[in-house]
């Protein structure tokens, strides 16, 4: 009998039904092995997740009230960084020390970030790869952006995430230098994000060589501040970067680009604002990277005005 088929059904719950948790909820509810909730603002009656190999109607069920949910055995926490402190009164009810909080965030500090709020439960960082996008509160288009569409940790919990998208189309794969991975995820993100939100281009905009120049520049500050903090990275790490950031389409948008677009609050301090924070303790000067955060929070703080 397959693994997939022995698996024992457990309970779901999703915070944040956006382009990520949208893809993840979407992807598991579809596949029928767990069950699996929807932690959103507005009741929806139907959630359908395009893919490749056309549009699927997945069964979720839906809760908007934090106080009507009970312990679950996963929780799926998909929400902006900026977001997670709004995600607590879900994570109080739902989490328990038996609960795992897979937190599908970008970032490099994912534990010191959700622990607090998750009631003794055991929190599993997972770096994103699948782009998704939010089509509408009740659709996501789900693309794969590259050979896998997660990466966890090679330990216990890292394990159990893998096990519960066996049988799904998601591609989770596993890493003994976590850590290392974080850093190259927000590599990626600290070009892609701030510039495609900038500019109000998709990835298209990286090829360009004159921004393909900014690119290494703001790579070089981030590699230099990633050394200090500890992170072992290839002497050609900007030229890896650029080259990864390539093989993705040009049609694909980025998190921050489609927040921008929707006029919603940037996901600035996880990403560049954490390169200048690490920068800022170890003394290293990154004048591109604070540039970019100038900018970004300014378009946060008219947003918010």
């Amino acid at each position: 009998m397959p693994a997939a088929a022995k698996a024992e059904r457990l309970t779901v719950a999703v915070v944040g039904l956006g382009a990520v948790g949208g893809g993840a909820a979407g992807t598991l509810a579809a596949a029928g092995r767990h069950d699996v909730l929807a932690c959103t603002r507005e009741p929806l009656a139907r959630f359908t997740l395009e893919r490749a190999d056309g549009a699927v109607e997945a069964p979720l069920r839906v809760l908007t009230d934090p106080t009507q949910a009970k312990p679950v055995d996963w929780v799926l926490l998909c929400t902006k960084t900026h977001q997670t402190a709004g995600a607590g009164p879900w994570l109080a009810r739902l989490c328990t020390p038996a609960t795992r909080v897979a937190a599908l965030q970008n970032g490099i500090d994912h534990i010191a970030r959700v622990a607090p709020l998750a009631g003794g439960a055991t929190i599993v960082p997972v770096l994103v790869y699948y782009n998704g996008e939010r089509l509408a509160p009740d659709r996501v288009r789900l693309r794969h952006a590259g050979p896998h569409d997660a990466v966890v940790a090679d330990d216990e919990p890292g394990r159990a995430f893998a096990e519960l998208f066996e049988g799904t189309p998601l591609r989770i794969i596993r890493s003994g230098d976590f850590a290392t991975l974080a850093w190259r995820k927000l590599l990626i993100n600290a070009v892609a994000n701030p510039i495609t939100a900038l500019t109000l281009q998709r990835q298209a905009v990286l090829r360009r060589p004159d921004v393909q120049e900014l690119c290494r520049g703001i790579l070089d500050e981030a590699i230099a501040v990633a050394r200090a903090e500890g992170v072992k990275l290839a002497d050609d790490e900007a030229a890896r970067t650029i080259a990864t950031l390539h093989n993705f389409s040009g049609e694909l948008g980025t998190s921050m680009y489609f927040d921008r677009l929707a006029g919603r609050r940037l996901e600035v301090e996880a990403l560049t604002g954490a390169i200048v924070a690490a920068g800022d303790r170890h003394g290293i000067a990154v004048p591109l990277n604070r540039a970019l955060l100038t900018l970004l929070r300014a378009i946060n703080d008219a947003i918010a005005a």
